[in-house]
């Protein structure tokens, strides 16, 4: 958008390495520099800079249903000094379920993965649980809140007979795809998920929007806040893209046959 880093802003960058409860104490310590804009990447980090500061811009770049979580007023008219991203998750979910069945027609009992600290885990785990009851399908919660405790949340796998693993969007578990890519394998589990950046990492199918590509788009709320627009005149944008990723080579190692049907609709292969 034109704009030079070092010379026409300035990017400084707090990470709360997925431990939520620091997230008031960070937006305090950013508010008390007074930013033209703050950029943030979860529910409860927006909640917090809304509660330090109602008028320094706050730019969402990717959101769970920020609308449903009283975030902003509406997608159309924010209102309040919020707007940026949503990424339609409340809606990706329950048709990742469905793509999960129809991958893996003989899944009885599925897992799946949360953060219970994320405000907007809760509700689309219990939509989860409800569509997969009428399909007379059973889902086992796991909870990981924090980075390091990934290891043993998937370790009751090996005495629970699970048969997929469905990963609830979240900011961590983007950054540990690798890792929960790995423990999928480990655990035999086809694992599927609304971040198609965890099947580049190994998991066997995503279907949802780049976060890339909304990180990118978030600038625009930036370069049109520092020209003068106001958040509450600036429209919360839903992606327009949606992507389709499947990872042979785990659909191979786990010996699933991808049905036609949902090859075809791919947008990439992974081979």
């Amino acid at each position: 958008h034109g704009l030079i880093e070092d010379r026409d802003y300035v990017l400084d960058v707090r990470w709360a390495e997925g431990v939520y409860e620091r997230f008031p104490a960070l937006a305090s310590e950013v508010v008390k520099q007074n930013p033209s804009v703050i950029l943030m990447h979860t529910i409860a980090a927006v909640r917090a800079a809304q509660r330090a500061s109602n008028t320094i811009p706050i730019v969402m770049m990717t959101i769970n249903d920020p609308v449903g979580v009283g975030l902003i007023a509406s997608l159309a008219r924010p209102g309040g000094n919020t707007t940026g991203i949503a990424n339609l998750m409340e809606d990706l979910t329950p048709k990742m379920l469905e793509m999960l069945h129809v991958v893996t027609p003989k899944a009885k009992v599925i897992a799946a993965l949360f953060n219970p600290a994320n405000p907007g885990n809760r509700p689309l785990l219990e939509d989860v649980r409800r569509r997969a009851g009428a399909s007379g399908l059973a889902v086992l919660p796991l909870e990981s809140t924090t980075p390091g405790e990934l290891d043993a949340v998937f370790a009751p796998l090996s005495q629970h007979k699970t048969d997929a693993l469905l990963v609830i969007p979240d900011a961590t578990f983007l950054d540990l795809r690798e890792r929960i890519a790995a423990l999928s394998l480990r655990h035999r589990l086809p694992a599927f998920s609304t971040i198609p950046e965890l099947t580049d990492a190994g998991c066997l199918l995503g279907y949802g929007p780049s976060r890339l590509e909304l990180f990118r788009r978030s600038g625009y709320y930036v370069k049109r806040i520092l020209d003068g627009a106001k958040p509450a005149d600036l429209p919360v944008e839903q992606p327009t893209r949606i992507e389709l990723v499947i990872n042979l080579k785990t659909a191979k190692a786990l010996e699933i046959k991808i049905p036609q049907s949902v090859l075809v609709r791919a947008d990439r292969l992974i081979e």
